[in-house]
């Protein structure tokens, strides 16, 4: 690829410090071919395993649109904010105390959301009105380690990219006043005068659009899906082989092409009494006997979009607690089928605690109603967390408790402290809808002490205790009429 007189090679290694693309250095995108070549090259960079089913046409025209978007959301919040310029860096390296061992690099998701570099630190987004986004991309002269390839692939052509080999080069590329920068990132990487000051005003209003998922977004959220979908049928043919909780996870990682470090967030796989344990990450080396059951709760990451899916399984296909967690599943995609524009999510966390008592109720665990549980706190102890949060470019996507773009805050119900989303339901959110039944000690010896003994059927809660507890989880998109589950069919087509 020739770029201003010079040809890229593999890993170029010749003595210039500043590398401007021009912008038309991909007019005719390259085939299926290239782009497998590329996504090869890249995958140092990139959080993508090689096979995808996004073809590079698509996601350049997808990502061309999503550019338009963040600069017209990035254009108003400079203006709310009083500042020139959004300066964004990727993030630092960070040792472990008194060692010269790093910890997992993880990308500033300021950044990664105008670009798909994730594994890149060092390195620099800078936006100023009227002007094309500039990437200023550390590749270091390095022996020691592997250097990340120069950008190349179908979103280059949208940026002006300038290469750095030390870190202190982007010195000469930055604003040149730092004082009328909006700098968003972490402490650590300030670089002269460039010291992060995170505007509320800027944050607040970035972070509330941020809920509102454009095309490109979409399509790497389904792509995270695929990806993830691939790594839980090999999870559950690891369980049903025996495998230990540790060999689950490898299994799960395998398939998905990602190591633990690419993942989202640390995989939960929970065999018999361990799916008790809501962030079980332990990954024991045994496996019980008997084995009883398993919960996983894990995903994957497409060019720094995560996916969350949780499902839950049992050993025995005609126990109890597979008709428990079939009764759960069904009023899991009930829940699903809930999520339209203009609904509260509080709302619909409150009918979800009422729907699994009933059905606690319906498998003789509960000897009151479901109201009566709810307004006792009798249901905080069989499903204690939130019904489920926005995601995106995190897990637990931001501004989850916005009332407007100015940072206005709606606060949980009471008796929910666990809740991560409060808002009202807007097309284009997309949200995780998570409801779990458990069996943990603390929070029923907490129900005893409360004077609720006689509402439990204890003889039925001691029969369940050795499974754990259930929980399943989608990914379902808001959209102008009815929801999008995009959890389901990707399982129903693998």
């Amino acid at each position: 690829m020739a770029v201003l007189g010079t040809t890229f090679a593999k890993r170029p290694l010749r003595a210039f410090h500043h590398l401007t693309i021009a912008r038309n250095v991909l007019s005719a995108a390259p085939g299926r071919s290239a782009f497998a070549g590329i996504t090869a090259r890249l995958r140092i960079a990139f959080a993508l395993p090689i096979k995808s089913r996004m073809t590079q046409p698509s996601l350049s025209s997808l990502y061309s649109d999503h550019l338009r978007t963040l600069t017209a959301r990035a254009d108003e919040a400079l203006q709310r904010g009083g500042f020139a310029h959004l300066v964004v860096p990727s993030g630092n390296t960070h040792y472990q105390l008194f060692d010269d061992r790093d910890y997992p690099y993880a990308v500033n998701p300021q950044f990664k959301a105008w670009v798909p570099l994730t594994r890149v630190p060092h390195s620099w987004l800078v936006y100023t009105p009227g002007k094309r986004p500039m990437v200023i991309f550390y590749q270091p002269f390095d022996y020691w380690h592997v250097v990340p390839d120069a950008p190349s692939g179908w979103w280059v052509e949208h940026c002006d990219i300038h290469i750095i080999r030390r870190p202190d080069e982007a010195l000469a590329l930055l604003p040149k006043q730092a004082e009328r920068c909006a700098i968003l990132g972490e402490a650590q990487s300030t670089l002269g005068a460039y010291v992060p000051n995170n505007p509320q005003p800027v944050l607040d209003y970035l972070e509330y659009q941020r809920a509102f998922k454009t095309p490109y977004e979409l399509a790497l959220l389904r792509l995270a899906q695929q990806l993830a979908v691939r790594g839980h049928r090999a999870a559950e043919a690891a369980f049903r082989a025996g495998q230990s909780e540790f060999g689950i996870h490898m299994a799960y990682c395998a398939a998905v092409g990602q190591d633990a470090n690419e993942l989202p967030y640390g995989n939960i796989i929970a065999l018999n009494e361990h799916g008790a344990v809501l962030h079980y990450t332990e990954l024991g080396q045994q496996p019980p006997h008997p084995l009883r059951s398993f919960l996983i709760d894990a995903g994957a990451s497409a060019y720094g979009y995560a996916s969350d899916i949780t499902r839950t399984y049992a050993a025995d296909p005609g126990s109890d607690f597979q008709a428990l967690i079939n009764a759960v599943d069904a009023a899991q995609l009930r829940m699903g089928q809930n999520v339209r524009a203009g609904v509260d999510y509080k709302q619909l966390h409150i009918d979800a605690h009422l729907a699994l008592m009933g059905i606690l109720k319906e498998f003789g665990v509960l000897t009151v109603s479901p109201e009566a549980a709810l307004a006792t706190g009798i249901s905080a102890a069989f499903f204690p967390h939130g019904l489920g949060h926005l995601i995106g470019l995190q897990v637990h996507d931001v501004a989850g408790f916005a009332a407007s773009d100015r940072g206005d805050r709606i606060e949980r119900p009471e008796g929910h402290p666990y809740l991560r989303l409060t808002r009202v339901l807007e097309p284009g959110m997309v949200v995780t809808i998570e409801p779990g039944v458990y069996f943990i000690d603390m929070l029923l010896d907490e129900v005893k002490k409360n004077g609720h003994t006689a509402s439990v059927n204890w003889q039925r809660v001691e029969a369940f205790k050795p499974y754990g507890g259930i929980r399943i989880e989608d990914e379902v998109v808001c959209t102008d009429g009815n929801a999008e589950n995009l959890t389901r069919p990707v399982f129903a087509a693998a």
